[in-house]
């Protein structure tokens, strides 16, 4: 089997990004899946001057509301299959990257989604609940079509208490709302996999998002809301699973899965 490493990284502004050169790093680094979220721009307000490396293939779902939401994705296999998740992404916010992929043992769909953040109202709540259930069926159908899946991006949940810094002050807001982690209480049970715990168990402050407000991240008050799941057909495979704290640039940083297929 091959080993194949996946980044995935909400860069807050793809151009933002651009100007600070905080992408740089991904020259000197091995890649074959760079998965971004919340690019805000359009496949052609990309720049060129990211990185030097050379991928294969740039997939872009964009919002049809310009400079908002947005996911990239570059890849360097050849899928047989590609799609903006328009059937789940029902008000076309540029949520989803899917990809389809077969190796030697196995027929994988990848995911790169930037899911819904509920803290507007009670209607993006739902929203977001209902664009978690739509996912997850869906996912749960290509399962049953003998495919394994893979699925990476910014979540907006905190799963559990030592997933962000101040637990009991965020009870009641979106992000970690009882009902929310109960989703991902759900998706556990039918058997995906988070890839971080996985490999690291329940180590503490490790977190991939941090407020701009306060000195978060210099106090490292942070939320993990940033994931790797799969299905649990692939947890053998799992090799290395990581949150790349010390890459700054915007207030996400990135993550990391390295898993053989």
């Amino acid at each position: 089997m091959k080993t194949y490493d996946f980044i995935s990284w909400n860069v807050n502004g793809i151009r933002a990004i651009d100007k600070k050169g905080a992408l740089r790093w991904i020259d000197d680094v091995k890649v074959d899946f760079l998965a971004l979220e919340e690019i805000k721009a359009k496949k052609e307000q990309i720049p060129a001057t990211l990185f030097d490396k050379t991928f294969k293939h740039l997939y872009v779902n964009s919002a049809t509301i310009a400079g908002r939401h947005g996911v990239a994705l570059y890849c360097d296999v050849e899928p047989y299959y590609e799609s903006n998740g328009w059937d789940i992404d029902t008000l076309k916010e540029g949520r989803i990257n899917e990809i389809h992929f077969k190796t030697d043992k196995y027929n994988i769909a990848f995911f790169n989604i930037y899911f819904p953040n509920g803290q507007m109202s009670e209607e993006r709540l739902r929203y977001k609940l209902e664009f978690y259930d739509r996912f997850l069926q869906y996912a749960e159908d290509l399962r049953k079509e003998s495919k394994s899946i893979i699925v990476c991006g910014d979540f907006n949940i905190a799963h559990k208490p030592i997933d962000l810094k101040r637990p009991k002050a965020n009870e009641k807001n979106s992000g970690f709302l009882p009902i929310e982690r109960a989703w991902i209480d759900k998706m556990i049970d039918l058997g995906y996999v988070d890839t971080f715990r996985y490999i690291n168990g329940e180590i503490e402050q490790q977190y991939t998002w941090w407020s701009y407000k306060f000195n978060a991240r210099k106090n490292n008050a942070g939320w993990r809301i940033d994931y790797f799941f799969v299905s649990d057909d692939l947890k053998e495979n799992i090799i290395d699973a990581k949150i790349l704290q010390n890459i700054t640039g915007s207030d996400h940083c990135p993550i990391g899965l390295e898993i053989k297929l």
